[in-house]
């Protein structure tokens, strides 16, 4: 029997909506209008409407229960053949690499010959959902065989179980927010609002350039009246940075302000990926090509860094790779705050942490922070929990097939202590 080779696989087209700051521009939106919106824009400027693809993969962070086959319902409305499966993902921040990994692995192994992957999120149309006390007090009143047995089950309903609950962004075993995560994890390594605030701004004026320069424009299309991305700020300052209010810890030594932490987002964004047969069938340019992918967590419940993740990532697709973290023309590292950025670089120079931590013989070292981020990051272009994925992964085939060659390194981390990372290059 002929045993298959692994494939590369080629990032071949992306696409999204614009990101915008939550209950403003897509109130009442969901998830499943907008991946089908942007599963549409990349089929049609790809040329695959109508046709059959191995799979698609997207996923939602904050989902409502309509959305419990959102993939597939959005490939049904994309323009796709309707033979086209899709299956839902979720890996918190990191839905929209996982889904490009999941995907990559099939196109890799022969068993797929193209697929897309992405992600969606919204915080503008979550739907409160009541108690579990009153969902179980009416599904025993329906066993009531008379009319006085479902009276008195219904009055054992209380006002608190009618109260609708609605998703909060905090780790459950804790009861801390992801900002006072952070708070934590900048004190241990003594990250000043200064250097965050500083990230911050060139975060803002690297996405600010790359608008102005036209770098968007072909991976970026208008939705529901919306152009570009709203939460840019390109004549934003240190001086203005500086004067924002601590958003987590109000004890008088909080770091972490608006400013140097994401706001709240809703957006979505898919990547089409295939072999290099089916980019030739097709005629499609081959941008970059994803190369490996690694998945790790971390024990914050006991007081590791609950974003620190990334870190073991990095060191485990490094050594299997044998690149070192200088062997990188880029660096894509998810800023869901400045500080949780700052944290990753300076645990990656400490050998203490290295060592101790990773099980790296020295130091990992430091990178050249004019290669971070060149377009911008997620504080200033946004984060949609699953959509960042997509979005990073991309714009980072794009730099590099625009600059013709080179090597990039993703990092994202997201809420249980886990992160995800890839390596992405154009020889």
């Amino acid at each position: 029997m002929k045993t298959k080779q692994m494939r590369p696989v080629a990032i071949l087209a992306g696409s999204r909506t614009p990101f915008t700051k939550s209950f403003t521009n897509y109130n009442r939106i969901s998830n499943q209008t907008m991946m089908t919106a942007v599963i549409k824009d990349l089929v049609w400027k790809t040329n695959l409407v109508g046709q059959r693809l191995g799979d698609v993969s997207t996923g939602a962070v904050m989902k409502n229960a309509s959305d419990w086959n959102m993939t597939r319902e959005s490939v049904l409305g994309a323009g796709l053949n309707p033979h086209t499966p899709g299956y839902d993902v979720q890996r918190a921040c990191g839905t929209g690499l996982e889904t490009a990994w999941q995907i990559g692995l099939k196109i890799s192994s022969g068993a797929i010959e193209n697929g897309i992957a992405g992600g969606t999120d919204t915080n503008s149309d979550i739907a409160g959902v009541l108690p579990h006390e009153f969902s179980w007090i009416m599904m025993e009143a329906q066993k009531e065989r008379t009319l006085l047995g479902r009276i008195k089950k219904f009055a054992e309903i209380k006002p608190q179980y009618l109260k609708p609950q609605f998703p909060a962004v905090m780790e459950p075993r804790t009861g801390l927010s992801m900002g006072q995560h952070t708070e934590k994890m900048v004190k241990e390594w003594g990250i000043t609002q200064a250097e965050q605030d500083k990230l911050a701004l060139q975060s803002h004026l690297n996405a600010d350039r790359a608008w102005n320069e036209g770098f968007f424009n072909d991976l970026v299309f208008e939705f529901n009246g919306v152009k570009k991305d709203t939460l840019v700020r390109g004549d934003t300052s240190l001086e203005k940075l500086a004067k924002l209010k601590p958003a987590f810890d109000f004890t008088g030594q909080g770091t972490l302000t608006a400013g140097n932490s994401t706001a709240l987002t809703d957006g979505a964004s898919a990547v089409l990926l295939g072999s290099e047969e089916f980019a030739k069938q097709q005629n499609l340019p081959v941008l970059a090509y994803l190369v490996d992918a690694e998945v790790a967590a971390v024990d914050y419940v006991a007081g590791e860094g609950l974003l620190m993740a990334p870190t073991y990532a990095i060191a485990r697709m490094l050594r299997r790779n044998n690149l070192t973290l200088q062997d990188f023309d880029f660096y894509e590292i998810h800023e869901a705050f400045a500080g949780q950025v700052l944290c990753t670089l300076k645990a990656l120079e400490s050998e203490e942490y290295c060592v101790k931590k990773l099980g790296e013989p020295k130091a990992l070292g430091s990178i050249d922070r004019s290669k971070m981020n060149v377009k911008g990051g997620s504080l200033a272009l946004g984060h949609p929990f699953a959509a960042t994925g997509g979005r990073i992964l991309i714009s980072l085939a794009k730099i590099l097939a625009q600059k013709g060659s080179g090597r990039g390194l993703i990092s994202i981390c997201t809420a249980g202590g886990m992160g995800v990372t890839a390596i992405v290059e154009r020889p």
